[in-house]
């Protein structure tokens, strides 16, 4: 294993490279050349004046809670020997058992395909462009005949992956008591009740949660009220980890929206609106399977729910966008599932024609 040196050293490096070709980088660059024709910085003190500026301008805040979500992400350390798939996930049994339900979803999707006799992708007719574009912000009125579109799987198939699953070096002949505790016989390792303990330590009684200590009789200024100044002094801070361990109380309403962005370090700059535009055209110029598979998901579940059918517009606009979403593709470099491909029409097993389906690598799953 790494030393925790050298283990400091890969993980600074990993985040550097992450944030080199961002655009807060070239944000950062482009700031630090602005304040070298002011007259306050000195050669003298070059570095030491421009990390002054950085900070008084508010940019070392953005730097921190750019970082601090490269952390959250960043994967476990590992032996610098260990194979990718290992570092994914390190049990075989399980890497196993995972392309096996992949190949069996995939399968699915393209029976259906077959059977529809439609194409996982197709463009659109220019009058279907347009009728689309006119109705982008009330996609529910629409009634699609959906009925031949059926479920990619179903919960007792995953849950029969579940039971299935056994570890080869575990020896099941073993009467136990634990073979009586559930359908799922996985040996993992869990956390004890000590590290549970303070693993939820922000549940304990001695501390306020909003929604429950707000809901009985006690004066809103006892909690509710200094909880609520707390959050606003961290939007106008803009830290992004005191957000993160803020929201674990609970998240108050009126700041929901604002909290969340600075936990996922998320903005609507002008380069953010126009790369959500270009994925909006993506989904009026091109029409996928996938497509109908998440209008029949949000039709079975959101619009019938009390609380989210007034979001299911919304729905449709961010989950068809994002199917789109090429960026999501990062989430494989460190997660052990493995992206969906198919062949481009009459290159079927052609290796160099292969793509990813849809093009986020995430099926949106109807489940009956």
């Amino acid at each position: 294993m790494l030393g925790e040196e050298e283990e400091l050293s890969v993980s600074i490096a990993h985040i550097v490279q992450k944030l080199k070709g961002s655009a807060l980088h070239c944000q950062l660059e482009k700031e630090a050349r602005k304040c070298l024709l002011s007259t306050d910085i000195k050669l003298e003190t070059l570095k030491e004046d421009i990390r002054e500026f950085l900070k008084s301008s508010g940019w070392e805040k953005k730097l921190q809670n750019a970082v601090y979500r490269e952390l959250t992400v960043l994967p476990a350390p590992c032996h610098p020997a260990a194979p990718a798939e290992h570092i994914k996930e390190p049990l075989a049994y399980m890497r196993r058992a995972q392309a096996s339900w992949e190949k069996r979803v995939l399968k699915s999707l393209n029976s259906m395909c077959t059977e529809l006799n439609i194409p996982l992708a197709r463009k659109r007719p220019a009058e279907e462009q347009k009728e689309l574009l006119n109705k982008w912000n009330e996609m529910g009125t629409e009634e699609p005949d959906l009925t031949l579109f059926r479920p990619v799987y179903a919960p007792k198939d995953f849950l029969e992956v579940l039971i299935n699953l056994r570890n080869p070096n575990y020896d099941t002949d073993q009467t136990s008591f634990r073979a009586n505790l559930g359908l799922i016989q996985v040996p993992l390792k869990m956390k004890d009740i000590p590290e549970l303990r303070e693993f939820f330590g922000e549940l304990n009684l001695n501390t306020g949660q909003l929604g429950v200590d707000d809901s009985t009789p006690v004066p809103p200024e006892m909690f509710e009220n200094e909880h609520l100044r707390i959050g606003k002094k961290i939007l106008e801070e803009h830290d992004s980890a005191a957000a993160q361990q803020y929201v674990r109380q609970g998240c108050p309403t009126a700041l929901r929206a604002e909290l969340w962005a600075l936990i996922l370090n998320i903005s609507d700059q002008p380069e953010d609106i126009l790369y959500y535009e270009q994925l909006k055209s993506n989904v009026i110029q091109h029409d996928l399977l996938s497509d109908s598979l998440i209008y029949k998901d949000v039709k079975l579940t959101a619009s019938n729910d009390d609380y989210y059918f007034v979001f299911e517009d919304y729905l449709y606009q961010v989950l068809l966008c994002f199917s789109r979403d090429t960026s999501v593709l990062e989430h494989f470099a460190y997660n052990s599932a493995t992206p969906p491909k198919s062949y481009i029409r009459g290159k079927l097993g052609v290796e160099e024609f292969a793509v990813v389906y849809p093009p986020n690598g995430k099926l949106c799953f109807v489940i009956l």
